[in-house]
């Protein structure tokens, strides 16, 4: 059964014409939908995800760089994001245990109260900021 969320988005993306994203039902205890998808910054494709479930949040997450942190350049790369981090409330970056750089957004919502179109507006800040930021983190990223 897919949760309440996930019914209003699947309306959304309807209404709305938006055909970017593969919707996969994980079927747990939680009902998590998942919609991949990507954004196309730099001429990268980078992998995004709308995740959303029981819980009173709906999550937004893209992977910006895979495996690209490494010993050499994490303490460079850490510095850049955790200023970023400072600097912008509707997101955070985060470097995963395989090096990859994450950003991600974190929306408090109840099934009741879940609007479609704020997750869409996070996700337009999210690739507005990309467009502009991807390029200097992938610059600290090579230079060090």
């Amino acid at each position: 059964m897919m949760n309440k969320k996930a019914e209003k988005f699947n309306a959304f993306l309807k209404e709305h014409n938006i055909t970017c994203f593969n919707a996969q039902d994980l079927g747990n205890e939680v009902h998590t939908v998942l919609y991949r998808s990507f954004m196309e910054v730099s001429g990268q494709n980078l992998p995004t995800m709308v995740i959303l479930d029981d819980s009173i949040y709906a999550m937004l997450q893209v992977r910006v760089a895979a495996g690209v942190v490494k010993e050499a350049n994490r303490a460079a790369v850490m510095e850049h994001l955790n200023a970023l981090n400072e600097k912008y409330k509707v997101f955070k970056y985060y470097v995963g245990g395989s090096g990859d750089i994450v950003i991600e957004s974190c929306i408090p919502t109840t099934e009741d109260d879940f609007v479609p179109g704020i997750v869409n507006a996070v996700i337009e800040v999210v690739l507005k900021h990309l467009i502009e930021e991807y390029p200097q983190i992938m610059k600290i990223v090579w230079s060090n």
